[in-house]
């Protein structure tokens, strides 16, 4: 009889909060999102050191149904798990300004310490949070910021990712012999800051291009609106279509495919089962996948450091993006899978040295998830950059009976007989931050070549801010074989394409940080305006340079995070660095191996583990 009171009464919760948009009562507990609303949150035991009692989170999200929110989600109860507080995942069910307020003000109503929102827009909803923030409730955004100050902000950089939408589409066109022709855009509203930045980007990749982008068409992100809307954009003959988020997108491809015309290029936003299926299909050329778990764990994460009473300065990090692809998008998905573990696998991990920062990173992302699967992750690289060293690294795992090599290699072609070796003795290769000429079965690598140019736009736009628009620009470099920090370079050099400064020769430090130094202090000598470090030896060294020298107006511009380049970021002597995610490359290299020796074909898949621009 108790159970079934405790179950009706369940029911009746959930019921109520459907009803509202945005649940008061606590429903079950549970870590994934009910399919038609409501709340849904994560308890565990103990609250965390600095708080007292338990800690109380609301989620709040534009909706609870688009897979996009859903993930999120999950990765919010993930933290919550991990850190002993409670999440409470009540969003409405359909994007509506006066339903998210009312759920804000239900979570203040109901003494919730952080509320934890990814607003519809940056103004319907500021009102609200305001009050929320003068009661002394913690602020933090994900995905989607509104115009009051936060604790923290964990978004995608939307501009900078639509404009990466733009280029995927006109490539594809042109490579169609396409060069002209109508755009559609099928966006969610008006006001929603993460989609207008997206489609701002999206349309600005079409700067001094003869195609013509038509009026914006609204869907609020609903599917079947937005498949009405991509129709009405086939009738008149467009060349492609643009979705900026989950149901835009999937209404795009719906649309195309249903028309028959397999010419239409479709670029959209988000990651789900239907837009993997429509892009798989041929009706998608791709997506560009955003980070949601990311967003979710670190929001719940920051949220808890505010509560704390830790100062987080309103930080905004980029938590990035990737662009999914048929010939590369699904297999890409598959290492971040499900992981069956079979025996205890031994693994060598070989990156370029044992010693930088970010290599102790990778080491440890491939660590944890060798606790996680009961693998054993042996980190067995030289304390040197030296292909010879590497070399025999690779050898010795293979005589040490290591059934994979994850590797970072020096050079494409250095170590490959090496590991052609390994793999024709049955070795399972794969690849994190560094590939070689040798085929293996996934990689895990940044997109060298895109972070360099932004590396580069960064530095023209700080210059021309200062009002230097010409002048010496120095490289300090790894080596010339090298094939990340080589792709960083081209990467750096393309942003300056028309510009009237002069690119040096390249000087190579080997990415020790000491040489580095005495590479820029020379650059300095020389009168540069700038200087780009290409990777953390590099950039430390061109940091301390710039320290040493003095003169605050060079420019210097960076790879990789440290403690050590992150000091002189925040003592202004460099401006940004571009931070990879070295644990992501282990954590999932190390699962992708564990398949591959479990059986599973991963097709070679590259996935790009995303990069941000870390400021000041």
């Amino acid at each position: 009889m108790k159970k079934k009171l405790l179950a009706f009464l369940s029911c009746a919760a959930l019921l109520a909060a459907t009803i509202t948009g945005c649940g008061g009562s606590k429903p079950t507990e549970t870590a994934a999102a009910p399919a038609d609303g409501g709340t849904t949150e994560t308890t565990a035991a103990a609250a965390p050191s600095g708080t007292s009692g338990d800690v109380k989170i609301a989620l709040i999200t534009m909706d609870s149904i688009d897979q996009h929110w859903v993930t999120l989600n999950e990765g919010a109860q993930k933290a919550a798990a991990e850190l002993g507080v409670t999440v409470t995942f009540m969003s409405p069910n359909t994007k509506d300004d006066a339903q998210q307020i009312e759920c804000v003000n239900n979570a203040v109503a109901g003494n919730y310490q952080a509320i934890i929102v990814a607003a519809n827009g940056p103004d319907a909803i500021s009102s609200a949070l305001k009050e929320a923030a003068s009661s002394g409730v913690k602020i933090v955004y994900v995905d989607s910021p509104a115009n009051v100050d936060a604790e923290a902000t964990f978004s995608t950089d939307n501009e900078a990712a639509g404009k990466t939408a733009g280029e995927e589409m006109i490539k594809a066109l042109e490579a169609a012999g396409i060069t002209s022709g109508k755009i559609g855009i099928v966006n969610v509203n008006a006001a929603t800051d993460s989609t207008v930045k997206r489609e701002n980007g999206f349309r600005a990749a079409f700067d001094g291009k003869d195609y013509e982008l038509m009026e914006t068409q609204y869907g609020e992100g609903d599917a079947a609106k937005s498949q009405t809307i991509a129709e009405n954009y086939i009738t008149q003959g467009v060349v492609g279509i643009f979705g900026c988020n989950e149901g835009s997108t999937t209404g795009t491809g719906n649309a195309i495919k249903a028309s028959g015309d397999s010419g239409i290029i479709g670029v959209g936003f988000d990651k789900s089962d239907a837009i993997m299926n429509l892009i798989d299909d041929g009706y998608l050329l791709c997506t560009m996948a955003q980070n949601p778990d990311v967003m979710g764990e670190e929001g719940v994460r920051a949220a808890v450091k505010a509560i704390e009473g830790e100062s987080l300065g309103g930080k905004v990090t980029d938590t990035g993006v990737s662009v999914i692809k048929a010939d590369g998008g699904a297999a890409a998905s598959a290492p971040g899978g499900a992981v069956t573990v079979s025996k205890e696998w031994k693994i060598a991990l070989i990156t370029m040295d044992s010693i930088d920062q970010h290599w102790v990173t990778l080491n440890e992302g491939a660590q944890k998830a060798a606790a996680e699967l009961g693998v054993t992750v042996t980190f067995m690289s030289p304390n040197t950059k030296d292909d010879a060293q590497q070399i025999e690294c690779v050898n010795n795992a293979v005589a040490g009976n290591y059934q994979a090599i994850i590797v970072a290699a020096n050079g494409p072609d250095a170590i490959s007989s090496a590991l052609k070796e390994a793999a024709s003795s049955g070795v399972k290769i794969v690849y994190v931050d560094s590939p070689a000429n040798v085929d293996a079965e996934a990689t895990f690598s940044t997109d060298n070549e895109a972070a360099g140019k932004t590396a580069g736009e960064e530095m023209i736009k700080a210059l021309e801010a200062a009002g230097i628009t010409s002048g010496k620009i120095g490289i300090v470099n790894v080596n010339a074989a090298t094939d990340s920090t080589v792709k960083r370079e081209n990467g750096f050099r393309a942003a300056f394409d028309g510009k009237d400064y002069e690119l040096m020769e390249t000087q190579y430090g080997e990415g020790d940080a000491a040489k580095s130094q005495t590479i820029a202090e020379n650059y300095i000598t020389q009168g540069v305006v700038g200087i780009f470090g290409c990777n953390e030896g590099s950039t430390t060294g061109t940091g301390n340079a710039i320290k040493a020298s003095g003169d605050s107006g060079i420019i210097g511009v960076g790879f990789d995070k440290s403690d050590a380049i992150m000091n002189l970021i925040d003592d202004g002597y460099l401006l940004c660095t571009m931070a990879q995610n070295p644990d992501v490359m282990g954590e999932e290299g190390v699962k992708a191996a564990v398949k591959a020796l479990e059986g599973e074909n991963l097709g070679g898949a590259v996935q790009d583990t995303g990069v941000s621009v870390l400021t000041k």
